[in-house]
């Protein structure tokens, strides 16, 4: 990972919207309606193609694919992985039981539908299609060959958050579990790193254990073990790549919903901290989240790590001032070295293929105002020396 030595890097969190006819495939695709392979592939490489250049457009100096090819960032395993044909199980978090006036509406989008209902873990968890991500890599690779961005990255579902999607009903235990969807996501994490890229591992799941179904009583110790033991698995995963050639991204849920039931992040912070990942993006412009910057004053920010706090949000279409998006940057800096910072976007703006609560254009705008609003925070942290 490039640090932040000159400026103020710029980058998101991996999923950005797809062309909408992209959309449709890939809805067919989930729904089991018949799609050309070839027509299928050669259109994610357009996308991916014109999504990079969209990025460096906009002004983000550490870009991705997108994730243009995948329904979304944890169901697309599914289709990679042997041992998911069991029967669907509906998605739950504890919110959606609360205050279903808020959740009803977004359930009746299909997308979100088809998300919400994944087939369920009946059988030994192995790689099926290692062909997969070498085809996402080079899409990527082939669409940064003329460009130059900063840095380039490859996300990928980390153990802990398939297991917390797809259901287990084949495995004695979830350690058992969660550890064999570590050994058979690692040859995707090794071939990402392998090709160069940054590899970006999706971990939701250590935020958002407490809100998951049957684990709203845990205690602050058991909630931490659980999270332990996701940390552990993906270490398991990762061993063989250096933590400065990862990242990993950390939130409580990409949706606009109450969160009253977000565990703090000081409660999880030093166990997040163990993860091997050099980089750490997280929520930091989420109303329920952005005080929680000063959390940083208390903990030690331990060497070679970077933080990559979320400076505009992803759940609603405001787009915030350059102005706002400068301070959220500088305080933090100021706090753990501006080289330690890379200004990025609390969640993903295209987490569910078809489904885009910020509107397409308006996430250009936000991504936009994020690089304005670095470029007004180096102009500061730099001309103070």
């Amino acid at each position: 990972m490039r640090r932040s030595r000159d400026w103020i890097l710029t980058t998101h969190t991996g999923s950005l919207p797809r062309p909408a006819d992209l959309d449709q495939l890939i809805a067919d695709r989930e729904t089991g309606a018949g799609v050309d392979q070839a027509e299928f592939g050669k259109r994610v490489a357009e996308a991916v193609a014109d999504i990079v250049a969209s990025q460096l457009a906009a002004g983000v100096s550490v870009i991705s694919d997108g994730e243009m090819g995948r329904a979304s960032y944890v169901s697309y395993v599914k289709d990679r992985l042997s041992g998911f044909a069991g029967p669907g199980r509906r998605l739950t978090v504890t919110e959606m039981a609360q205050y279903p006036e808020v959740f009803e509406p977004i359930a009746r989008d299909p997308a979100v539908a088809r998300m919400m209902s994944q087939p369920a873990c009946d059988g030994p968890v192995s790689l099926r299609d290692p062909d997969a991500v070498r085809t996402d890599i080079a899409n990527l690779k082939n669409a940064v060959r003329e460009a130059e961005p900063a840095d380039v990255f490859m996300s990928a579902a980390s153990p802990g958050l398939i297991a917390a999607f797809l259901a287990n009903e084949y495995y004695a235990s979830d350690e058992e579990y969660i550890f064999a969807l570590a050994d058979a996501m690692k040859p995707e994490y090794d071939a990402i790193a392998a090709a160069g890229l940054v590899l970006q591992l999706d971990c939701p799941d250590l935020a958002i254990t407490r809100a998951l179904p049957g684990n709203e009583a845990l205690s602050d110790a058991e909630l931490r073990d659980q999270i332990r033991l996701h940390v552990r698995a993906l270490n398991h995963a990762v061993r063989d790549i250096p933590p400065e050639q990862m990242r990993m991204h950390v939130c409580w849920g990409n949706g606009e919903w109450p969160h009253v039931t977000d565990a703090p992040l000081a409660a999880i912070i030093d166990v997040v901290l163990e993860a091997r990942p050099a980089g750490l993006a997280f929520e930091a412009a989420s109303p329920r989240h952005e005080h929680e910057w000063t959390v940083w004053k208390d903990v030690r920010l331990p060497d070679g790590k970077i933080l990559m706090p979320g400076v505009i949000d992803s759940t609603t279409n405001v787009v915030e001032h350059p102005e706002l998006v400068a301070q959220r940057i500088v305080r933090l800096a100021e706090v753990v070295g501006r080289e330690s910072v890379i200004a990025s976007t609390d969640c993903g703006f295209g987490t569910l293929a078809g489904f885009y609560p910020v509107k397409p254009r308006v996430t250009w705008l936000k991504l936009s105002a994020m690089a304005d609003g670095a470029q007004i925070a180096s102009e500061y942290l730099w001309k103070r020396g």
